[in-house]
C-alpha cells in the first residue's frame, strides 16, 4: 500500500473518531448551559446568603424640669453639683420667657404662642407629643401627682407643668403617673420620657433643696437602666431662674459626654436636641436654635462604652 493510501484511511478514521467524542461533548456543554449561575461576593462562598445588617438601638431620650432656680443657686446643691461634675453641663444657658407655662411650651413646641401667664389656653393640636405619635415613636409624660385626669389631677400636680395637655386641648393617654417609670426603667422604656415632678419635689413650694434631694432618688434608676446606657441621654433643666439674670442649669447626662458646654444655649435648643435625637423635624423656632446632637454623637464615637 502506498503513502497516499494510508493517508486517506488516516484521515476517515480520524473523522469517525471524531464524530464519535463530538457527541457527548455537545451534550455535557448543553448540560452544562442549563444549569443556574451561582452568585457569590468576595469573600464569601456561593451557597452562603448575605447577613442582614444590624438594626441600630433606639435612641432612648429623658427630660426632668424643675423648677424657678438660678444656675449658680442650682450647681451649689451637693447632688447636682455631683452630677455636674460627673457629666457634662451647659454654663450658658437662658430660659424663654416668665412664668413657667410658656418655657414649658418653648421646650415642647418651639413657640410660647405669645402666652405670658400660667392660665389655660387652648393650642392647635401640635407639640412635640403628637409629632411623636404620628412618627411612630414612643413617648410617656410622667407626673407626679398624676391621677388619670390632666385638668382635675389634685395637687402636687399642676396643669401649667403639663404642656402636652394644651395641644388639641385633650388628655393625651401618653401622660401617666409618675408611679409607672421603674416599671418602665425595666422594661419597655419609650423613646422619650418626660419626668416632671410636684409642686414640692421640682422646687417650686419646696426649693431647690428639695428638688435635689428628689433628683438623687430618681436619678440613679435611669442611669442604671439598659435605655440610659444605650447612648441614651437625659437632660435636667429648670423652667427659669430665680435670678434677674434668666441663667438657668441644663445637665446632660450621658454615657459619654463630658466638661463644659459654653455655646449660648436655651430651651429651643433643647427642643432642637431631642428632635435630632430622635430624628424627627424640628418644631417653631428650634428649627434656628443650636443644637448639642452634633457634641453628642461626636462623644460616642470617642467612647468606646457607649451604644
Amino acid at each position: 500500500m502506498d503513502l497516499a493510501s494510508r493517508g486517506s484511511i488516516s484521515d476517515i478514521a480520524a473523522s469517525k473518531l471524531a464524530r464519535v467524542l463530538a457527541l457527548p461533548l455537545a451534550a455535557l456543554l448543553l448540560a452544562t448551559a442549563c444549569q443556574p449561575v451561582a452568585q457569590s461576593t468576595p469573600g464569601s462562598s456561593s451557597s452562603a446568603s448575605p447577613s442582614p445588617s444590624p438594626t441600630p438601638a433606639a435612641k432612648h431620650v429623658f427630660v426632668i424640669v424643675l423648677e424657678n432656680t438660678s444656675s449658680q443657686l442650682a450647681l451649689r446643691q451637693p447632688y447636682i453639683a455631683t452630677l455636674a461634675k460627673q457629666y457634662a453641663v451647659a454654663t450658658n444657658y437662658a430660659a424663654i420667657s416668665s412664668p413657667s407655662l410658656p418655657n414649658y411650651l418653648a421646650m415642647t413646641s418651639g413657640s410660647t404662642w405669645g402666652i405670658r401667664d400660667d392660665n389655660y389656653h387652648k393650642l392647635p393640636d401640635t407639640g412635640l407629643g403628637s409629632q411623636l405619635t404620628g412618627a411612630g415613636i414612643s413617648w410617656k409624660a410622667y407626673m407626679e401627682g398624676f391621677t388619670g385626669d390632666c385638668y382635675g389631677s389634685p395637687y402636687p400636680y399642676a396643669l401649667k407643668h403639663n404642656p402636652f395637655a394644651y395641644y388639641g386641648g385633650a388628655c393625651p393617654p401618653n401622660v401617666v403617673p409618675m408611679t409607672d417609670l421603674a416599671a418602665d426603667l425595666n422594661g419597655a422604656t419609650p423613646q422619650l420620657s418626660w419626668i416632671t415632678p410636684g409642686m414640692c419635689n421640682d422646687g417650686h413650694d419646696c426649693g431647690v433643696r428639695a428638688a435635689d434631694g428628689w433628683l438623687a432618688q430618681f436619678v440613679p434608676p435611669i442611669t442604671s437602666s439598659t435605655a440610659w446606657k444605650q447612648d441614651g441621654a437625659l437632660f435636667i433643666v429648670w423652667d427659669e431662674s430665680s435670678a434677674q439674670d434668666g441663667r438657668v442649669a441644663l445637665l446632660v447626662v450621658t454615657p459619654s459626654l463630658r466638661g463644659q458646654l459654653t455655646m449660648p444655649l436655651n430651651h429651643f435648643s433643647l427642643l432642637a436636641t431631642i428632635a435630632d435625637r430622635l430624628g424627627v423635624p424640628r418644631l417653631g423656632l428650634a428649627k434656628q436654635a443650636s443644637s448639642l446632637q452634633p457634641q453628642l454623637e461626636a462623644a460616642a464615637v470617642k467612647s468606646p462604652t457607649s451604644g
